[in-house]
Formats: structure tokens, C-alpha cells, sequence
């Protein structure tokens, strides 16, 4: 089933590029796709720490080198994730004006991609998935993107270049940091050997530093985030929903996958330096995007912020932190796939998505409006959606860590400072959500109609698992807690 998850993405891109109907196929392929993820979901064995549903191809033995996929709870709840959004970014492409076949195929290059790096228990192959679906991305923004998207496909594509680059010789150092009697690119392996202390404390310190900083430009971390505003404001929507809202989550995965259990001794030495540069994302940048004057690069911004707060639970260390750090990336796809299937069907409506050339859109388009406010309500993280649990998970978990009741450490003051995040993406959320719904139109002569009404599928898809995670998030914490359990003690 996992094999099918992966594959069958890549095999109908495959098909569209030779001649199949475009639409009808990626429609039908994701269909298949999410049905095939809600299948390992209602199979996948609650409490269980070890890895369900593996297949395995030995490559080269000598290397023990094998095409090894399988689900834990982590990878299940990022290939669920995949497949939701890659049923509403094609729900929400709709008919392309040229090289249609080759849109739809980029899409579900991107999604095979995806599913095929969080599935992959071999690190060769982890690394492989994300480069097949990082090259269309850059096609989808410099082909049938929109402003400067020449620029930006060229500055995507530099940064997240030198980003897998500097990750490639973090993977090979680790690989090579283990006695040659117990390498493998085997994550499980890996895993036994880092247990058994085969990784020395020096090593952990440079690999996890060049972990930290491939993975972090490949997230937006800041200062290397400016590729992504601009990349997400050129991009197409579906591009950007899938980007954003999936494929971004990797360099976190793999913070959560390879970093944490692997290199311990590193993480806690990098983690002052974790915690400031995350402070940046979550007050520098969030400040960034209230000033913001554009729906595309406001929602671009605020995509980058967000991330500060799945770094700082990534940098709690503690099962509590991680587990709410992993539920809201969930969250955060979700909702940002959302916002940016909205704004790409108002920038089809309007001359221009600059907020003092909109205004009172909820008249013409009010279906539009409702399901932006709910992809703004879950951002600011409102409770009753899965942000909001997350969030909370995620503050508790940073701000126990290393509390001692009489002095505060640099997580406590870490996490005051995080909440005032919380302050600024409300500020900046709401007031886009008025000055683009509400008040007087700036263009009262155009005739704008609203999306149509078979857009209630997908906005319905990405609210509804919103709230029922909110709701209930013990669906996802159950699973996700024994996959951090294998890395911190139960005391934590």
C-alpha cells in the first residue's frame, strides 16, 4: 500500500506526459491516492514505536544500500498530509491555459515526491524523493507563474540548491561517522548504532550543524527565508499549496527523523542557536509581514513564521514539544493550503492583489470569504482547530524544558517571546481578511463572480480534518507519541 502511495502519483505524471487526459487523470490519481493514505491510516497499529507496512529491495549489497519504505506515526501523518493536499491543489488548478499536461504532471511529480521521502526508511532514497520533487517546483513557478516569476523561479532554485547541497554532505558524513562494521543507510540502523554511542559527541556537534543548516534553508529559516515569499507570491496556487503546505514540511521531518534521535549531543549543543534563529522567524519575520501591502506575499510571510514555531518544539527536546511540533505542521498544511487556493482564485478575479486595490469581495464572492476566514481563523490558531492544539502542545513542551522554578532559562524566555508570535500573525491575519472581504470595493465597476461550487470539496476536506483534529487531537497524538518515545525517556 505504501508503494502504491508513492508510485502511483509518479506513474499517472508519467502517463499525462505521454497523452492521457491531463484533468481526469491527476483528479483520479489523487482520489486514489488519499483513499490509499485513509487505508494505511485505519490499518496503522496504535502504540506500536516500530516502523508498519515495510517493503523492502535490497540495491547493492555491499553498500547496504535497499529501497526500504515504511510508516511510523511521524511519516503516516506527513504522507496523510500529502495526500489531502495534493487532492485540493488539483481540485483547485482547473483548466490551464498552456502546456496543460505538463502542469498536472509537475503537481503529482511533486506529490509522488513527497510521499516517497516521508516513507523512505533508507537515507539515500529520503534524499532522492525530495530532489524529484523539488525540479518541478521550479518549473510550475518560472512556466505558468505570475509577476517576476522568472526571478523568483532563479532564486528558489539557487537557495534550495545550495540548501540540499549542504544537507548531501551532512548525510554523508553521517553515514560515515558510524564504524564501518554497523554503516548502513538503513535510518533503523542508524538508529541502533547512535543508540549504542558508535556516533561521537564531536561529530553529532559538525553533522548536526550542517543538518541544521540544509534543512533550515530548505524550511525558510531565517536568515535564509527570502526565497520564499517571493516564490510563493510568483507561484500558482496549487504550486504554492503544495510547497507550503507539504513539501516544505521535509526539512522539519527530517529535524524530527534524522537530527533528534541520531545526533542528541549535538542538538543540545546547537540549541541556543536553534532558539535565536527561531525568534527570528516568529518576531523579525512575523513584524516582516504585517507591513506587508499584498495578499500573496503577506500569506508567503506568514508561511515563514509559522515555521519559527515548529522549530522552537523541534528544540524543546521533550516528547510533549515534538509530538505538538509534528501536529502542527500537520495543522499548518492544512490551513496554508487553504489561504493560497483562495488568493489564486481571487488573483483570477482581480487587476491586482494589493490590499488598497480590494475591499468588499464578501458581497460578490461569499463562499470565497467564509472559507478564507476559516483558513485565517485556523492560523491565528483559534481553538477548536488543530492549530490551536498544536500551538499549545508545542508552548507547554518549550516552556518545561529545563525549568528549574527559580531562575528562567532561554526556553522560558524563548517561549514569552513566542507568544507575542501569536499577537502579530492575529494582527496581520485579521487585517488582510477586512481590507480584502470587507469595507468599500476599490473597484466597484468589475463584474467579479464567486468560485464555484464544486470548491466545496476541497475547502470542506482541509476544515474538516482542521477541526477534527482540533477537536480531537488525541487521533493524531496517539499515533505520533510512540515515535518520539523511542527518542526521550518516559520521565520527560
Amino acid at each position: 500500500m505504501v508503494l502504491f502511495a508513492i508510485f502511483c502519483p509518479i506513474v499517472a505524471a508519467i502517463l499525462i506526459l505521454i497523452g492521457a487526459p491531463a484533468r481526469k487523470t491527476a483528479l483520479a490519481t489523487s482520489v486514489l491516492t488519499f483513499v490509499m493514505a485513509l487505508f494505511l491510516l485505519a490499518s496503522f497499529q496504535k502504540g506500536q514505536r516500530d516502523f508498519q507496512h515495510v517493503t523492502s529491495f535490497s540495491i547493492s549489497p555491499e553498500w547496504h544500500l535497499s529501497f526500504t519504505t515504511g510508516l511510523d506515526g511521524l511519516s503516516l501523518a506527513m504522507v496523510l498530509l500529502a495526500a489531502i493536499v495534493t487532492l485540493a491543489a488539483v481540485w483547485f488548478a482547473g483548466r490551464i491555459d498552456k502546456y496543460e499536461n505538463a502542469f498536472y504532471a509537475c503537481l503529482l511529480l511533486i506529490s509522488g515526491g513527497a510521499i516517497g521521502a516521508f516513507a523512505s526508511i533508507d537515507l539515500f532514497f529520503f534524499y532522492a524523493f525530495h530532489e524529484l520533487a523539488l525540479i518541478p517546483t521550479f518549473l510550475l513557478i518560472g512556466i505558468w507563474g505570475s509577476g517576476n516569476r522568472v526571478a523568483a523561479a532563479w532564486k528558489i532554485t539557487i537557495y534550495l540548491a545550495i540548501g540540499s547541497f549542504i544537507l548531501l554532505l551532512g548525510l554523508i558524513l553521517l553515514y560515515q561517522s558510524v564504524p564501518v562494521t554497523s554503516r548502513s543507510f538503513d535510518i533503523r540502523a542508524l538508529q541502533a548504532a547512535a543508540a549504542g554511542g558508535q556516533i561521537s559527541a564531536d561529530s553529532q556537534r559538525h553533522i548536526y550543524l550542517l543538518l541544521l543548516i540544509g534543512f533550515g534553508i530548505l524550511i525558510s529559516l531565517f536568515p535564509f527565508h527570502t526565497w520564499a515569499p517571493e516564490a510563493y507570491a510568483a507561484a500558482p496556487a496549487p504550486a504554492a499549496m503544495l510547497h507550503a503546505g507539504v513539501l516544505k514540511k521535509f526539512g522539519l521531518y527530517g529535524l524530527l527523523r534524522l537530527a533528534i534521535p541520531l545526533l542528541p549531543e549535538g542538538a543540545r549543543h546547537w540549541t541556543d542557536l536553534l532558539v535565536v534563529l527561531l525568534l527570528g522567524n516568529i518576531i523579525y519575520v512575523g513584524l516582516v509581514t504585517i507591513a506587508q501591502k499584498r495578499l500573496d506575499w503577506m500569506l508567503g510571510y506568514s508561511s515563514v513564521m509559522h515555521m519559527g514555531y515548529i522549530f522552537l518544539g523541534i528544540a524543546s527536546a521533550n516528547i510533549l514539544g515534538t509530538t505538538g511540533a509534528a501536529v502542527l505542521m500537520f495543522a499548518h498544511g492544512l490551513s496554508i493550503a487553504l489561504l493560497f487556493g483562495i488568493t489564486g482564485e481571487i488573483r483570477k478575479r482581480v487587476p491586482s492583489l494589493d490590499f488598497d486595490a480590494m475591499g468588499g469581495l464578501a458581497k460578490a464572492m461569499p463562499l470565497a470569504a467564509f472559507a478564507f476566514g476559516l483558513g485565517v481563523f485556523a492560523a491565528i490558531g483559534l481553538p477548536g482547530f488543530a492549530n490551536f492544539a498544536a500551538e499549545i502542545m508545542v508552548v507547554f513542551g518549550a516552556f518545561r524544558n529545563g525549568f528549574d522554578y527559580q531562575h528562567f532559562h532561554i526556553f522560558q524566555w524563548a517561549t514569552l517571546l513566542a507568544l507575542w508570535g501569536v499577537v502579530i500573525s492575529a494582527v496581520y491575519m485579521l487585517r488582510a481578511y477586512r481590507r480584502t472581504f470587507f469595507g468599500s470595493s476599490a473597484e466597484s465597476e468589475l463584474v467579479i463572480t464567486d468560485i464555484g461550487s464544486g470548491f466545496r470539496v476541497p475547502i470542506a476536506l482541509l476544515v474538516a480534518v482542521s477541526l477534527l483534529l482540533g477537536f480531537f487531537p488525541q487521533i493524531a497524538v496517539n499515533r505520533l507519541m510512540p515515535t518520539f518515545r523511542n527518542y526521550f525517556s518516559a520521565a520527560q
